[in-house]
């Protein structure tokens, strides 16, 4: 049995160079990898005509040869891809209170931000698979109260919502908006100077509660 001829050695050398490149290659750029005495030009016409035809093709545009798919599979390869999408303030903050806060109704939410809460930010993280309903409340009405889900532990890495940062983790990280800690100091002079739970007109202070909710699952 006769043995098969071998390929060309510089066919062979072209070939795995093309491959290797992270761009199109020149026949000066070839044989500057291959070596000066090599047929650059014989080895890419014959790869040329070895591959034609096939699902990978040797093509040339403008003096740089590279390989390419057959433009007739081009529909074999389109994927569909994920666009991301940033999150409003609006969702973000509507996020963060049902992570910590769950469940929540949508008029708790709206109580805790101090406005309103349209109807898409639910329906955007509800589509990220975020959160989802977790039944009603039993008061007047019944409102629909929401929760966080496995998914939404899986996209940022919890293990469980006790895994959540507390209010000195933000901090220490550089993550509350000035607004915020301008708050929380001046809360902190309302509760040396105010019994604690008056505001001065009998009243509890709501942002006073979020803030010690934090602090409690810190």
């Amino acid at each position: 049995m006769s043995e098969p001829d071998l390929p060309d050695p510089v066919v062979r050398a072209v070939e795995a160079a093309l491959f290797a490149a992270t761009e199109p290659q020149t026949v000066e750029d070839l044989r500057a990898q291959i070596g000066a005495e090599a047929d650059i030009a014989g080895a890419l016409t014959r790869l040329a005509a070895d591959y034609a035809g096939r699902g990978v093709e040797l093509v040339e545009r403008g003096g740089r040869w590279h390989f390419q798919t057959a433009p007739d599979l081009a529909w074999l390869l389109r994927r569909e891809t994920e666009q991301t999408r940033k999150l409003s303030r609006a969702a973000t903050e509507t996020l963060a209170i049902i992570a910590y806060h769950e469940p929540v109704s949508r008029a708790e939410i709206e109580a805790i931000r101090g406005v309103q809460v349209s109807k898409g930010t639910i329906d955007v993280l509800m589509e990220e698979g975020w959160i989802a309903p977790a039944g009603r409340r039993e008061v007047p009405g019944r409102p629909l109260i929401y929760a966080t889900t496995p998914g939404f532990l899986t996209h940022f890495g919890l293990t469980s919502r006790r895994d959540l940062p507390g209010l000195e983790d933000l901090r220490a990280a550089g993550l509350l908006d000035p607004v915020d800690l301008a708050l929380e100091g001046a809360l902190a002079t309302d509760d040396r100077d105010d019994d604690p739970g008056d505001n001065g007109d009998g009243s509890s202070d709501e942002s006073d509660s979020l803030l010690e909710n934090h602090r409690d699952r810190a």
